[in-house]
């Protein structure tokens, strides 16, 4: 006997199937990333000293592991209990504010240190992180709370998925937007404060690497934001929360071992004006973040040499 489907029914198994394929995409993607730097890894996690930054280095390359296996059970398991699926959702969005989270530590500390190592800089852009991380993570759970599971009705089609629409969606991507642009603007005045008096090479690199990650930031953060109100179906919502994630990750992962290779390779003079303590463990410096030489030091440096 021939079953009719609804249209909701129709439309509910067409999002599904398409959640698999991004899953499957996804975690290709991400697995193939991992693979093509396997040996810089390894050999920064062997020859880097344990400090901070690599602990977030550490977690914001393996977190993405685990929301990848949830995806996974989610879309690929046969799960009709909404509670079952409100919870690994919840797992979910877990990991992927901790992912988040280390991946903008890092360049918070990046930031921090083309400061000089100014407390007051990072005092306030701690607080504000915190502030918005709290925020971020009460909309997060307590839209997910209010969402309704979907589950497909046609045999064949497993996994399930939320429903839920507003603009809470748009608020943590929102607040991510707000953080990144100030982020950004910090980088920016900086930039243009020091660049007669800082040439060095890695002083450099540091400073595109933070605009191009700020600037990848701002516009997935800027398409998270409009996605909830062009489409109604969350499908489309979770391919570019899932990129983001995947993305924000590689890149400060990436960079971070792109600037500790260099800072292996280099001698760092007087005049480069960036010593990288615990990010290159080229110094006896202590296992905080950043170690910045002052730049009238640096100018003065480069007149005497």
């Amino acid at each position: 006997m021939q079953m009719e489907y609804s249209a909701d029914d129709i439309a509910a198994a067409s999002s599904l199937q398409f959640l698999v394929y991004l899953c499957v995409a996804m975690g290709t993607f991400w697995t193939y990333d991992y693979a093509c730097s396997l040996h810089e890894e390894w050999t920064f996690l062997l020859r880097a000293r344990w400090n901070k930054v690599k602990c977030l280095y550490i977690i914001a390359r393996n977190v993405p592991f685990v929301i990848l296996a949830t995806d996974l059970y989610l879309y690929f398991t046969p799960n009709e209990d909404p509670n079952k699926c409100l919870m690994l959702i919840n797992i979910y969005s877990c990991f992927s504010f901790v992912s988040v989270v280390c991946s903008e530590s890092i360049f918070v500390l990046r930031t921090y240190a083309l400061w000089n190592n100014n407390r007051f800089v990072l005092g306030v852009t701690v607080c504000i992180a915190v502030a918005f991380v709290i925020a971020s993570i009460d909309i997060a759970f307590t839209t997910v709370a209010a969402s309704h599971v979907t589950t497909s009705a046609i045999p064949g089609i497993t996994g399930c998925y939320r429903t839920s629409r507003g603009v809470q969606l748009s608020m943590p991507f929102l607040l991510l937007f707000v953080f990144e642009m100030g982020l950004l603007s910090l980088t920016f005045i900086r930039a243009i404060q020091s660049w007669r008096t800082v040439n060095g090479p890695l002083y450099t690199v540091l400073v595109r690497h933070n605009i191009f990650y700020y600037a990848c930031g701002l516009f997935l953060a800027a398409v998270n934001v409009l996605m909830p109100m062009l489409f109604s179906q969350y499908a489309y919502h979770s391919v570019f929360e899932d990129f983001q994630f995947y993305i924000l990750a590689i890149l400060s992962t990436r960079m971070h071992l792109h600037l500790w290779h260099i800072g292996q390779h280099r001698h760092i003079h007087a005049s480069d004006a960036l010593m990288l303590a615990p990010m290159s463990d080229m110094s006896q410096h202590g296992p905080d973040a950043l170690v910045f030489a002052h730049m009238s030091d640096m100018s003065t440096a480069d007149r005497t040499a």
